[in-house]
């Protein structure tokens, strides 16, 4: 930007030719009109031509004091100043300040006039505005008589008239009373522009002697108080007449009025009737506006402030009363004193410029300007060719410094006149250059450099560049220089980084400047154009290479070229460090043209991109019925939005409801995107509605919504039930069932099924009919097993559907009467055998004989030793049943069980069950061993006993015992038991455990001890190490040879020890502890000892607790306390603090001593005794209630000691206090007494993972709270595989603490 601003002022010199001069407009240097100083500019000593600050201003002056015309200046040298009253000069020349007051010898009069002040110094003389002082003496008032009181009727109008001294300055009139008091104003009553007081109508209580008209002159700093006025109301003797409004004020229909713009417009209309009346004010070409206009003194007053010309115009007033109404017109003429619409300014200006004066001004009417050159109009001064005066303009052409001056222009019409000064200063400045020396440009390749070199100086300097070791720069064609001596350098390259140096003409003024040229900004990898799903993220890439030199780069992305922000509490947009874009949760709305800039402080690049949001495509809409028919309907809709995704298909759904609250949308059919309408086809008696969705890539539209509902007309059924059969259950009876018809299949109203039946092979040809309205239907007194044919036919109250296909069905079936005969088993090996039977008759079936059922029955091994039985098998494996279906009379029955006898029978069956069993027949399988068996085909029995080809094959030896346990009775021994195998397979000889340590990288035969035991199922072993774990194997063993192992491992127990590290949460009455039981430990029994930190305090001890537990609760603490946990027997101990506030002991006194504490005790236990003494006398007989006393005593004996929760109170000392009397008594509470209070304190604690503890009962506490060595806890449910502790220790929840 340049330092010099130039405005465009016209042409230097006034003899060139038409050409010249275009050229000049044209020119940019040519159109600077005047100079402005840059602030880097160093000058000395400017001077400056008078200007006026403080202009003289008219008033009205009622004594010499008063007069007072204020005129200021400034300027360099200090101005003079002189006055001219009415075009004649006043007085001496003033210095220092200009303001004009009064000589007291003078008379006031004689100052009144027309005053210019003139203010001058060697640069020209600037005028002030014209100023009138007007000299009046101050306003008094006239003797006047006192006015007799005005007496007036109640209901009439009245005038109170002020008429104040008449004076050039308008009073401010306020009407008051004797006691300074305002006269109250409203509606009814008002004062006017002149300050007379108006009654619209009076009342009595106007009635007064003391109206008083103040007169307020504020300049003359005077109050007149005009002469009381009293008036007095009468009430009227009759009723009050109410009167139409008159105007009080304007006099008359019309008025007209002259304003100035700028002033203040009060328009007046002063109404007098009965009842008061209402104002209303309108403007007759337009309405009036609230911001221009205002209502005073309740609507008596418009008040336009400012007025302007579009006020001009006609106004009316409106009074009205429920008697009438009156009007008056006010025509409104607005005109205008002189004002400025352009000023000129003050400049500088260089020798030989062209200097441009404007100066327009309007008013009404339209005032004439004219111009002065210091004070002295320009026609009378000499003429000269360089100064013309066009329309208001003043030019000056080709100045010098003579024309330094200052230049009035004044507007002047009947209004009035305003004046302007304008200061041109021509001026020569020696030239500077004003840009920095050594400044270094950077500019990225292809750019345009400009380099600047500003110069000021009066006339302006001119400059050349050069370029270093290569001469002038303009000698290169992409260099060129502006008008303001930069250089512009286009399409720079590496080349063009060199020194430039700049100098002025004429003088030894220079600079030198550096430019460098860096690489062009790039972006390597622009976005693209993408498709998206709505809902997905989008990433537009944005790559860029930078220039090394630069700084990094600013990223700016925009979407539909506005600028798109991202901030932490924005997740929309992440903008990324190598300037890609992501878009989380893309919607339609963000579908556009999204493009990125790069910016660095030398240039900048953008690219850009797309984004196109796809989407399910918007529901169809619009849907229409139309071509309505008895069974079809065509159904017509208009597409919705494709979001960016082009349809392919609709899919038509609809409704079917007979019934309103029932049925749903199915599809019915999907057609291509082209059609737009679709004939539906309908079943009769139905009510539809339809919806479509569209298809598109995507997937599926919300549905439309429903169209209209369409219901079809009733009709015959068009079809019959399917699948009509028969499935009879009992014997005498036949029951027919079908396939039912769907309710929008029935058609019409009245639906139900026809059915017909008749024998297949009877005497009678004719049909049996009923209906029913679902099925099944049963028909009785058929017989067992008899065909039938059978039909079923749809029907409503319009009529029957299609004649229906006769089926064939049956009646019940019962069970087969015979058994089937000569069972006979042929053994095909040790474990399959053939079973063969005669079939039975068929009529003995008595319905689809469906096969036969061979029931075997495995009745235990041949022969068992007596010292080890097998365990019991399961049902499953001791009875079986094989189905034979179909006419088979003979069945292979494989996977018997060797060395096992068996039971078989077969039996019929049908569809009502089996009939009776044949004849058991026993059969036994032989022990396994040895055998010679066919190899060429599956069993003896299929080959034929032809092959040829023979194997050795051993059958199975016995199968694994049924179970193995062990426990630890110490830790160098170790008891297994076990059971029997389930499978001997033959006689038991006895069992081989074998056993080993396993030891990576050494084979299980090297360490394998073996042990044959005899058929004993329990051993124990000794001498175990206690270190380490142990491998054992089981087998039985028979003559077939061993059988299959059971493996299991295991190691001893050792001996249990206190828990070393505890875990301690304390709150403020109790503290959970908890510890990590030894995995391969005993249970060990301790407890916990606690002691308060404080003087006196002694050690407690908690009740035995079991080291397995792994948790702790100790109850009853208090608040706010230190104390010392330990473990015993053990050594360790430990701190821990109750929450809460520490809980203070009162201060000692009477109430707390032993003696006071024993002494009320006893008291209320003797009044308790006298009160029990009283009860018992008032019983009959002396005696009492057994039942009521055993009711007193048990529930005594449930209430809870201070400090327990859940504990029930022990009842042993109760027992010693029984009496003879009362055994009954004792031995309830004896029997009661076998509760909870008995396993409380023995409940075995477990904490689940979410912290939740699984209580469980571990034994019964004697009465002196120790546990009975006899019981045996119960194994944990988290850890079922512990062994049981050999001694069982209570634990408490409760806070039972011990001894206190």
């Amino acid at each position: 930007m340049p330092l010099v601003q130039c405005q465009p002022a016209g042409r230097r010199g006034s003899n060139k030719t038409q050409l010249h001069l275009l050229l000049l407009f044209l020119s940019v240097l040519q159109t600077h009109g005047y100079i402005i100083i840059p602030p880097d500019y160093k000058y000395y000593n400017l001077k400056q031509a008078p200007k006026i600050t403080v202009q003289p201003v008219s008033h009205t002056a009622f004594s010499l004091d008063d007069v007072n015309l204020a005129c200021e200046g400034s300027g360099d040298p200090a101005p003079s100043f002189r006055w001219v009253k009415d075009g004649k000069e006043f007085r001496r020349e003033l210095f220092e300040s200009g303001t004009l007051t009064a000589e007291v010898k003078e008379e006031l009069r004689s100052y009144q006039g027309s005053y210019r002040c003139y203010v001058a110094n060697e640069l020209g003389t600037a005028v002030s505005d014209l100023a009138h002082l007007i000299t009046e003496p101050i306003p008094t008032l006239a003797k006047e008589k006192r006015q007799k009181t005005r007496s007036f009727e109640e209901g009439e109008s009245a005038v109170l008239y002020c008429n104040p001294p008449k004076s050039s300055v308008t009073p401010k009139i306020h009407w008051m009373d004797i006691q300074l008091r305002h006269i109250p104003l409203n509606e009814r009553v008002t004062t006017s522009l002149d300050g007379n007081l108006y009654f619209a109508n009076l009342i009595v209580n106007d009635s007064r002697e003391d109206y008083t008209c103040n007169a307020h002159y504020i300049s003359a700093s005077v109050i007149l108080p005009k002469e009381r006025i009293s008036i007095s109301v009468t009430p009227s003797n009759s009723v009050v007449k109410n009167r139409r409004p008159q105007l009080q004020k304007p006099a008359g229909s019309h008025s007209s009025y002259l304003v100035l713009r700028g002033q203040t417009l009060t328009l007046e209309c002063i109404p007098e009737g009965l009842p008061t009346p209402e104002v209303q004010w309108e403007r007759m070409d337009s309405p009036l506006s609230p911001a221009r206009v205002r209502m005073l003194k309740y609507k008596r007053w418009l008040q336009i402030e400012s007025v302007s010309e579009a006020d001009d115009g006609e106004y009316t007033c409106t009074a009205q009363n429920s008697q009438g109404s009156v009007k008056h017109h006010y025509s409104v003429t607005v005109e205008a004193a002189p004002y400025w619409t352009r000023r000129p300014e003050d400049h500088l200006y260089a020798p030989g410029e062209t200097v441009r004066l404007d100066c327009q001004a309007e008013g009404i009417p339209t005032p004439n300007i004219t111009w002065s050159i210091n004070g002295v109009p320009i026609a009378g001064t000499d003429s000269d060719s360089r100064r013309h005066v066009s329309s208001g303009t003043l030019i000056l052409t080709d100045v010098q410094y003579s024309d330094t001056a200052v230049y009035q222009c004044e507007a002047t019409n009947k209004h009035g006149n305003i004046l302007v000064n304008t200061r041109v200063h021509v001026v020569e400045l020696p030239p500077q250059i004003l840009t920095a020396d050594g400044l270094v440009y950077k500019a990225t390749e292809g750019q345009t450099a400009l380099l600047q070199c500003h110069t000021f100086g009066s006339p302006q300097p001119k400059v050349d560049w050069e370029i270093f070791n290569s001469g002038p720069a303009l000698a290169n064609a992409k260099m060129s220089q502006t008008s303001d001596g930069n250089l512009q350098i286009s399409d720079v390259s590496e080349d063009d980084s060199n020194m430039y140096t700049c100098s002025v003409r004429h003088s030894n003024r220079s600079i030198s400047a550096e430019l460098q040229v860096l690489n062009r900004t790039k972006i390597v990898d622009p976005p693209q154009d993408l498709r998206v799903l709505r809902g997905d993220d989008a990433v537009l890439q944005c790559k860029y290479t930078v220039d090394h030199k630069l700084k990094q780069p600013t990223i700016q992305w925009k979407k539909d070229k506005h600028k798109i922000t991202s901030s932490a509490n924005d997740d929309k947009y992440s903008e990324y460090t190598d300037g890609s874009l992501k878009i989380t949760d893309v919607q339609m709305e963000d579908s556009g043209i999204y493009s990125c800039e790069i910016s660095t402080k030398l240039d900048s690049v953008s690219a850009t991109g797309s984004i196109t949001v796809q989407d399910k495509p918007g529901s169809p809409h619009s849907l229409g019925l139309s071509e309505k028919k008895d069974r079809s309907v065509t159904l017509s809709w208009m597409p919705g939005a494709e979001n960016n995704s082009p349809v392919s298909e609709y899919v038509i759904e609809r409704k079917e409801e007979q019934n309103p609250e029932k049925g749903r949308w199915e599809e019915y059919r999907r057609v291509p995107q082209d059609i737009r309408h679709l004939e539906i086809h309908l079943q009769p008696y139905n009510t539809y509605h339809f919806r479509v969705r569209a298809v598109n890539g995507i997937g599926m539209s919300e549905p439309s919504p429903p169209s209209d509902s369409y219901s079809t007309p009733a009709a015959k059924p068009d079809m019959n039930p399917e699948n009509v059969t028969t499935v009879s259950t009992d014997s005498n009876s036949m029951v027919i069932t079908w396939q039912e018809l769907e309710q929008r299949q029935f058609n019409g109203p009245g639906f139900k099924y026809k059915i017909y039946w008749r024998q297949a092979s009877g005497s009678s040809p004719h049909w049996k009919e009923s209906s029913a309205s679902n099925p099944p239907f049963i028909v009785n007194g058929t017989g067992t097993f008899i065909p039938f044919e059978i039909k079923v036919q749809a029907v409503n109250e319009l009529g029957v559907g299609p004649e229906p296909d006769a089926e064939i069905g049956y009646s019940g079936e019962d069970l087969p009467l015979e058994a089937p005969s000569e069972v006979a088993v042929t053994e095909l090996n040790k474990t399959t055998v053939l079973v063969r039977w005669s079939p039975v008759s068929m009529e003995s079936v008595r319905g689809h004989l469906l096969g036969y059922k061979i029931h075997l029955r495995k009745k235990g091994p041949r022969t068992h030793s007596r010292r080890s039985l097998p365990m019991q098998e399961p049902a499953a494996d001791r009875n079986r049943v094989i189905v034979v279906h179909g006419n088979k009379v003979e069945m292979v029955v494989s996977d018997l069980q060797f060395y096992s006898n068996y039971t078989l029978t077969v039996a019929p069956f049908n569809s009502k069950g089996e009939g009776p069993h044949s004849k058991a027949y026993h059969f036994s399988t032989p022990e396994g061993g040895k055998v010679i068996f066919y190899s060429a085909c599956e069993n003896l029995y299929e080959c034929g006993f032809r092959s040829p080809e023979l194997v050795l094959f051993w059958h199975p030896a016995p199968g694994p015992v049924s179970f193995l346990t062990f426990e630890s009775p110490s830790e160098t021994e170790m008891t297994l038991r076990w059971g029997a195998p389930n499978k001997p397979n033959g006689v038991l000889t006895g069992y081989l455990l074998q056993y080993y340590e396993p030891v990576p990288g050494i084979s299980s035969e090297q360490l394998m001890e073996s042990i044959n035991l005899p058929l004993d199922t329990e051993f124990t072993l000794k001498g175990l190490n206690p270190q380490i774990q142990y491998h054992f194997m089981l087998r039985a063993l028979t003559a077939a040879g061993d059988g299959e192992p059971i493996e299991i491992e295991g190691a001893t127990l050792l001996d249990g020890e206190p828990p070393s590290a505890i875990n301690i949460e304390a709150g403020q009455t109790s503290v959970n502890v908890s510890w990590v039981p030894g995995e391969r430990q005993r249970n060990f029994a301790f407890s916990f000892r606690y002691l308060k930190k404080r003087e006196g305090g002694e050690w407690e001890e908690s009740e035995k607790v079991n080291s397995s537990q792994a948790f702790y609760q100790l109850q009853g603490l208090t608040p706010g306390v230190q104390y010392h946990l330990k473990i015993h027997p053990g050594n360790n101990s430990w701190e821990f603090k109750t929450a809460g506030p520490e809980l203070h002991e009162l201060p000692s006194s009477f109430a707390t001593q032993g003696w006071f504490i024993g002494l009320i005790s006893a008291m209320v236990l003797l009044l308790l005794v006298l009160l029990i003494l009283c009860y018992i006398k008032k019983s009959k007989g002396g005696k009492y209630s057994v039942k009521e006393n055993e009711e007193d005593q048990v529930n005594g004996a449930h209430t809870k000691k201070d400090g327990e929760f859940g504990e029930y109170k022990s009842l042993e000392s109760d027992n010693e206090k029984c009496s003879t009397n009362q055994q009954s008594v004792c031995e309830s509470k004896s029997s009661s007494n076998d509760s909870l209070a008995d396993y409380g304190d023995s409940v075995d604690i477990q904490f689940n993972e979410d912290g939740s503890f699984i209580g469980q009962y571990s034994g019964r506490r004697d009465p002196n709270g120790h546990a009975t060595h006899g019981s045996s806890g119960a194994t944990s449910p988290i850890n079922p595989n512990m062994p049981p502790p050999s001694i069982s220790f209570p634990t408490s929840v409760t806070g039972f603490l011990g001894p206190n």
